[in-house]
């Protein structure tokens, strides 16, 4: 595969929308909303703040002429809004819950009052989404992080998403890497591969195959939105759903969890081509692991790690045709060296006189790490890294065509990505993302078994271990060797530069921001 270099600059744009539309920033958060009194007059000069409960972190505007405000960049939680000013009552509306990628709209009416008197509901979530025209919908913590999900893939809830369809087996990127999970999903009539994934504001591609470069561990995320359609202008390059992940951070409570689920072949059916009689194909998965967050210093400086291995043993169902003892007969006659080495691959029918029924090794080893440090300067500075890595090992025994055990391939994978968001407030009315990331992949394909052809008399150029010629007998469907084309790789790097400034100004907001990316 020619390597290629591509300079992309895209969402470069200046959107003034009135106050409705929303200033929201990716993978965080914004509250926006008005005050007014009794007669339904806007409330100039009304402070309002806005307190992460678990955190701790706390930030203050005031409403401009028309008693309008607006909270952009918070990043999501549950939090307590008090809207306040002199000669009204005061009103708290504590616990909203605030989400990634959605602008909650929260308005006060205030009391007139000569004392200080405060009036304090529960907040809920609105039922219509008032505060952006995107259409799509967020998996919440309690969903990411209590369904059952047989292998424990994020990407699997978006079949939750109205909109989203089953895929068929045959898909091109939805159908299920051996261990690792489908790496898209078909939303509002799109095709999978124009899904856009970004984790905390930053490409999650894989921008040769369009996929998600990874799926992260379903413990360190947080919540994801899903966009279907209608998106705001700093989304950029793909067409279909954008998909923006908020990566869990530490918080002023420790809390932590170890964890291991077990599949075992005992629990399973027999594969309908594994008949009685055969040994049944193996399945062991055994996913374990740990993760755990709090503070560093109190209200201050959070984290939050962890780590996940998976450890797979399949055995997949072969159904081949082989040589019969006349045909292996003849050919052991032929005394030829290279012919009889190959002969003790081809395995001895035990289904009639010229079927071989077995099972080949497809084992998986997937090992992933994160860390996520969240550092709050002031009330006007906070900043967040985030680092995660996976290592990822499998074979895959018939993929390539062949169709006796003992060959197939080996692919092994090396993937990271880090990304660092820089949030700064200047005033109550001007807010400044910066973000930076790198998404890294490297991927080498292999033969599991790795021989030389010049041992075996074969003169086709190579005379290094790196794999036997893919042979096949098409007359009685046999396939072994090769596989062909391998070994192979590829490694790929994707830098990320963008920067949003949002700006309240009376009734009406401006969002100026671009992105830069080198592939």
């Amino acid at each position: 595969m020619q390597r290629r270099t591509h300079w992309v600059v895209i969402a470069l744009s200046l959107l003034v929308f009135s106050l409705a539309s929303g200033l929201m920033a990716q993978s965080t958060s914004s509250i926006q909303g008005s005050v007014t009194d009794p007669t339904g007059a806007g409330v100039a000069k009304a402070t309002v703040s806005a307190k992460n409960l678990a955190t701790g972190e706390e930030r203050t505007v005031a409403t401009d002429e028309s008693g309008s405000y607006a909270l952009p960049s918070l990043t999501p939680g549950s939090y307590r809004i008090e809207a306040k000013a002199p000669g009204f009552q005061g009103f708290v509306a504590s616990g909203l819950q605030v989400e990634v990628g959605r602008v909650i709209v929260q308005n006060f009416s205030l009391k007139i009052s000569t004392a200080s008197e405060v009036v304090e509901v529960s907040a809920t979530a609105p039922v219509i989404d008032a505060g952006t025209v995107s259409v799509g919908a967020v998996i919440d913590q309690r969903t990411v992080q209590e369904l059952p999900l047989n292998g424990r893939h994020f990407v699997d809830l978006g079949l939750l998403i109205p909109g989203s369809v089953t895929p068929p087996q045959s898909g091109f990127l939805t159908a299920p890497l051996r261990g690792q999970g489908s790496l898209a999903f078909n939303t509002a009539g799109n095709r999978e591969d124009t899904v856009n994934f970004m984790v905390n504001g930053v490409n999650l591609n894989d921008m040769v195959q369009n996929q998600v470069t990874f799926q992260p561990t379903i413990s360190t995320l947080a919540e994801f939105k899903v966009d279907n359609s209608t998106y705001n202008a700093e989304y950029g390059r793909n067409s279909g759903a954008i998909v923006n992940i908020a990566t869990k951070a530490g918080s002023n409570d420790f809390h932590g969890e170890v964890f291991e689920y077990l599949r075992d072949w005992a629990m399973d059916a027999r594969n309908y081509f594994n008949k009685v009689g055969v040994p049944q194909s193996q399945f062991i998965r055994n996913q374990y692991g740990a993760d755990g967050g709090g503070p560093i210093i109190k209200n201050k400086t959070f984290f939050f790690l962890s780590f996940e291995g998976l450890r797979q043993r399949q055995g997949v169902t072969i159904n081949s045709g082989v040589l019969t003892a006349d045909q292996r007969a003849q050919a052991t006659a032929v005394n030829n060296p290279a012919v009889a080495k190959m002969l003790s691959f081809i395995p001895q029918p035990n289904a009639g006189t010229a079927r071989f029924i077995g099972s080949a090794a497809a084992p998986v080893e997937i090992d992933q790490g994160t860390a996520n440090i969240s550092h709050i300067f002031s009330a006007a500075d906070r900043l967040n890294f985030y680092y995660a890595y996976q290592h990822d090992l499998r074979t895959e025994p018939t993929l390539q065509g062949n169709t006796i055990p003992g060959f197939g391939d080996q692919r092994e994978g090396k993937r990271w990505l880090a990304t660092l968001v820089e949030t700064h407030v200047f005033n109550g009315g001007m807010v400044n993302e910066a973000r930076l990331g790198v998404n890294r992949i490297a991927i080498t394909f292999a033969p599991a078994t790795a021989l030389n052809p010049a041992s075996f008399g074969i003169g086709n150029g190579v005379t290094s271990a790196i794999g036997l010629p893919q042979i096949t007998l098409r007359d009685i469907g046999l396939n072994f060797g090769g596989p062909s084309g391998f070994p192979q790789g590829r490694g790929d790097t994707t830098g990320v530069f963008s920067d949003t400034l949002s700006l309240l100004r009376g009734k009406h907001s401006f969002k100026f921001g671009g992105e830069f990316r080198r592939f």
